[in-house]
């Protein structure tokens, strides 16, 4: 066994290779040994030739395994015998044990593809993903349905069917949102997210079919504002309707007919004066109201262009400086980074600022350290994310979900339009209205672009 022992082998060959060699010095010193000289250095050829032979297999192995590896090539076996020693069958396992790792990580590899391939295809969702030049790498059968195509290759091939989709697809930045009607009932919530896939920049987007919901919730908004109108229109009405009725009896009972005119008691006349004073009241009352839902209802488009955070919210703090002055509040800006800018109309979002300033300083009632904070952060989605937060009584649970009903105010004197009109500019801007409380402790609105 020894003989096959494969350093056995290179030393044997080594030691017979110097043996020769040292045969063909000592022939060359007799010039009448030529033929010996001769046979000597053929026989020096010959194990030459059998050394490179032997170790250029020895590299062939290693070259097999090694493309094996380089090319995902794992069909291939080595044999495990002792052809070559003990330590090429070591080898040879060893080689074929890395080989059928290999094998068992691309299999799960590829089951685990395989598997989220059915997802993707499955979801409900249509998603999208394509580079910089609008090549797509992926779509699934949902996108395709929405998009009404059978193989989508590059985004500009939408330019024909879905141009105004495709311009969306093309300008909606990362992490916004926006909402798109095609053909039928189908409303497409557009949401995108950029990648990065072995260093190309790609863009991922969802579209996700809201008609559903958008109907669900618009059935629930009119439903909340019909029963809030109702509200309000019987508040002034049903007392119209009852001094009418009043005034017509006090005419039937008490006015008296002469020869050419009438006549009427002077406390009647005291009673038609009260009942026409309540009428006028109220009438005024539902003029006002109309008045307020008719600007709840008739926002002007914004006209964005590029804003200075820090400069947005001085101008606001300015503007309030007498009434914070008066209500003894402390206010501070904070904007991280100081030089923060967001698109957006100045004056609306300066009109919603300005309401939920107000009503933090409406919120202090006998408060020792009455305290607002205007912040304006880049949030973990890269938006821009302004919060005012004070430290009053706060806002009960309950409250947190009508709050931004129009007309649904916590306070007595309250139109009930601001916050939903604030809402509505944000939506306007795309962005997002939120807000979070705790009873006398704080109340914080979050402005999401």
């Amino acid at each position: 066994m020894v003989f096959k022992d494969f350093r056995f082998r290179v030393a044997f060959r080594v030691i017979l290779l110097g043996i020769v060699m040292a045969g063909l010095v000592w022939s060359l010193k007799d010039p009448a040994m030529m033929v010996t000289t001769i046979l000597f250095g053929l026989v020096i050829i010959i194990q030459l030739t059998e050394i490179y032979r032997f170790i250029a297999r020895t590299n062939r192995r290693l070259t097999l395994f090694l493309e094996s590896i380089k090319y995902s090539d794992f069909v291939s076996a080595f044999s495990a015998d002792n052809e070559l020693g003990q330590s090429f069958k070591d080898l040879n396992i060893a080689f074929n044990d890395v080989l059928e790792a290999f094998r068992k990580a691309r299999s799960e590899k590829e089951e685990h593809l395989q598997y989220l391939n059915t997802i993707v295809e499955h979801v409900s969702a249509g998603l999208i993903s394509y580079d910089l030049n609008g090549n797509v790498h992926l779509i699934n059968a949902t996108a395709k349905r929405f998009l009404k195509v059978d193989t989508l290759r590059n985004i500009e091939e939408l330019l024909e069917t879905q141009s105004r989709l495709y311009k969306v697809l093309f300008d909606l930045p990362a992490g916004k949102s926006e909402l798109h009607r095609i053909e039928g009932d189908i409303q497409l919530s557009v949401n995108a997210t950029d990648i990065i896939l072995r260093g190309k920049q790609m863009k991922l987007v969802a579209l996700q079919n809201i008609q559903h919901e958008l109907q669900k919730k618009e059935l629930e908004a009119w439903q909340n504002l019909t029963k809030v109108l109702r509200h309000e229109i019987m508040n002034s009405i049903t007392p119209i309707a009852s001094l009418t009725s009043t005034m017509k009896d006090i005419l039937i009972e008490d006015l008296d007919s002469k020869e050419s005119h009438y006549e009427l008691p002077e406390e009647a006349v005291e009673e038609l004066q009260e009942g026409l004073g309540t009428i006028e009241s109220r009438s005024q009352g539902l003029i006002w109201f109309i008045d307020a839902y008719r600007d709840y209802t008739s926002i002007p488009l914004p006209k964005i262009e590029k804003l200075t955070v820090r400069q947005l919210l001085d101008h606001v703090v300015n503007l309030l400086k007498i009434e914070l002055r008066k209500a003894n509040v402390q206010i501070s800006v904070s904007v991280v980074p100081e030089d923060l800018t967001l698109d957006g109309d100045a004056e609306l979002l300066e009109q919603v600022i300005i309401n939920l300033v107000k009503n933090a300083i409406e919120a202090f009632e006998e408060h020792s350290d009455p305290t607002i904070q205007l912040k304006a952060v880049l949030n973990e989605m890269e938006n821009v994310k302004i919060t005012i937060r004070d430290n009053g009584k706060g806002i009960i649970r309950e409250a947190l979900d009508q709050i931004f009903i129009p007309f649904y105010s916590t306070k007595n004197s309250g139109s009930g339009i601001g916050l939903s009109l604030s809402r509505q500019i944000m939506q306007l801007h795309h962005g997002t209205l939120t807000v979070d409380s705790e009873p006398n402790e704080f109340t914080e609105f979050a402005l999401t672009f």
